[in-house]
């Protein structure tokens, strides 16, 4: 067995492979470009003998190792991601202190090596990486008219400090509306040109909260074509699916709902001593995955008997109110796991299923 680590960046990637015993086979760096993927490919395969079996491990596999990372899994390799956080602490735990790109794409050979068995798979990119990529559109524009509302309402503080009195609330349409036809009765040039940005910003806002509201449909959209059983879930809504497949695909990344819970974050450490079995929060792990958790904990706890009765349990058993929300939330990553299979399944079976045949010409 044959395992490579990469260590991707913007312009270049550098490569270590090593044999199965550890032992380094070779070295390799390259620029980030579909020539450098290719010329990676064919030195990784050269290395031993065609049919020898390999392994890669990339960190920054859904950054700048992208591109890369699909073209080896388009050529029928094994690939895994590898977190940052763990080749730095393959760093601190080698004999050789020091950094460089070398050092950093051999602790990710090394960490491949050991849990590979642990690591999830990269499989082609599919119907998630679209919703991924209308899921992070769609909050970039959600920031910009976060953004641009406040921009208004600190020009309308400046022009009238009581503008909100008998004014309809700028997060309304008729609010909006108002500002796009806002002006000011003061003669001062100043104000004059304050009344200007604020409708000019107001104008820009309706445009982005316009594109905003189309992500949104084509989001909700796609999550009922393919990841409806996501919305079982207490809490899921179709918009919530969607970012939800974008985080947990492409493909069966995670074997088990331990997996998922720990790449959520929402897996609690064990930090027990003494006799004492205790367990602290976990703060790593994909944050964004971890946020969805707890929104959906929170929306059960208000509405689904079954969450409020977990809750009580665990409060009986002498938890806090937030080791009871991350006990639900780990309970939740098995729910939201579950589901997953489902939709793999089903879209596995709409692989499977026979084309629908055409009609013939007369």
């Amino acid at each position: 067995m044959i395992t490579l680590g990469v260590d991707a960046h913007k312009s270049v990637h550098a490569a270590v492979a090593l044999d199965d015993a550890g032992r380094e086979l070779g070295r390799w760096r390259g620029a980030n470009s579909r020539a450098g993927w290719a010329e990676l490919y064919r030195w990784g395969t050269a290395l031993g003998p065609p049919a020898a079996p390999r392994r890669w491990g990339i960190e920054g596999a859904w950054n700048y190792g992208r591109g890369l990372a699909q073209h080896l899994v388009g050529a029928g390799e094994t690939v895994h991601e590898v977190s940052p956080c763990w080749t730095a602490e393959g760093r601190r735990r080698a004999r050789r202190r020091g950094k460089s790109d070398a050092l950093d794409a051999s602790a990710v050979a090394r960490f491949v090596r050991q849990e590979a068995a642990t690591l999830p798979p990269i499989a082609a990119e599919d119907e998630t990486a679209v919703l991924d990529l209308l899921v992070t559109e769609r909050a970039a524009a959600v920031a910009e008219a976060v953004r641009l509302r406040n921009r208004v309402h600190q020009l309308l503080l400046q022009l009238d400090p009581e503008y909100r009195t008998g004014r309809p609330a700028l997060r309304t349409k008729a609010g909006l509306a108002a500002a796009e036809r806002y002006a000011t009765a003061s003669p001062r040039a100043l104000d004059q040109e304050r009344a200007a940005a604020v409708r000019r910003l107001a104008r820009r806002l309706r445009g982005v909260l316009e594109e905003a509201a189309a992500l949104a449909e084509q989001i909700r959209a796609r999550a009922a074509a393919g990841f409806a059983p996501l919305t079982r879930v207490c809490g899921v809504s179709l918009l919530t699916a969607g970012t939800l497949a974008g985080l947990l695909g492409p493909g069966p990344r995670f074997r088990t709902d331990a997996q998922l819970a720990a790449f959520a974050g929402a897996a609690p450490l064990e930090a027990s001593s003494a006799g004492i079995v205790r367990h602290r929060l976990n703060r790593g792990g994909n944050r964004q995955l971890n946020r969805l958790l707890h929104q959906i904990a929170l929306t059960q706890s208000r509405h689904a008997p079954e969450a409020r009765a977990y809750l009580a349990r665990r409060a009986a058993e002498g938890k806090t109110r937030r080791e009871a929300f991350r006990a639900l939330k780990r309970f939740l990553a098995r729910a939201v796991w579950r589901r997953w299979q489902e939709c793999l399944a089903q879209g596995r079976d709409s692989l499977a299923a026979p084309a629908a045949p055409t009609a013939s010409a007369a």
